[in-house]
């Protein structure tokens, strides 16, 4: 059995407070050739998710604790919709469909969510990663995309 307490959600996050890119995975799944991926994924205000897509799978995000800001977006970047997770408002999760440009950005420390999709775990061709965003080594730029994100 594996439990999920309030104890693994606070280890997990502060392993997300540790680490340079404030977020943590805790894997649920055997390996990384697993058919199903299942994890918890610690999320702290200031990491950054590039916007990507899947091609080949659907993505399920259930929010465990603290809010999230999903966006998706048309091929050129223009945010098609926008929705702020929070259990606390019943609002608790989504799959994302395959094929869809999607980014999300913390709004509380200690967020962490749950996150199941079809494995086995494969690094994202350059195509499957948004050319009209900034890539992770460009801080202004991502600070620039965030804030604008946010408004």
């Amino acid at each position: 059995m594996k439990l999920i307490t309030e104890e693994l959600l606070d280890t997990v996050t502060s392993q997300a407070k540790e680490n340079s890119r404030l977020r943590m995975n805790y894997n649920f799944h055997a390996s990384m050739d697993a058919p199903i991926h299942r994890l918890l994924n610690a999320l702290e205000p200031g990491t950054y998710l590039p916007p990507h897509r899947h091609t080949d799978k659907e993505e399920t995000y259930l929010v465990l604790r603290g809010s999230l800001l999903a966006f998706f977006y048309d091929d050129a970047g223009n945010v098609t919709d926008r929705v702020c997770l929070n259990p606390s408002e019943g609002k608790y999760g989504l799959e994302i469909p395959s094929n869809t440009w999607h980014s999300i950005i913390a709004l509380e420390s200690g967020t962490v969510i749950f996150e199941i999709k079809k494995g086995p775990y494969q690094p994202l061709p350059s195509e499957d990663l948004a050319s009209w965003a900034p890539q992770a080594s460009d801080v202004e730029g991502i600070e620039a995309f965030m804030k604008r994100m946010l408004e």
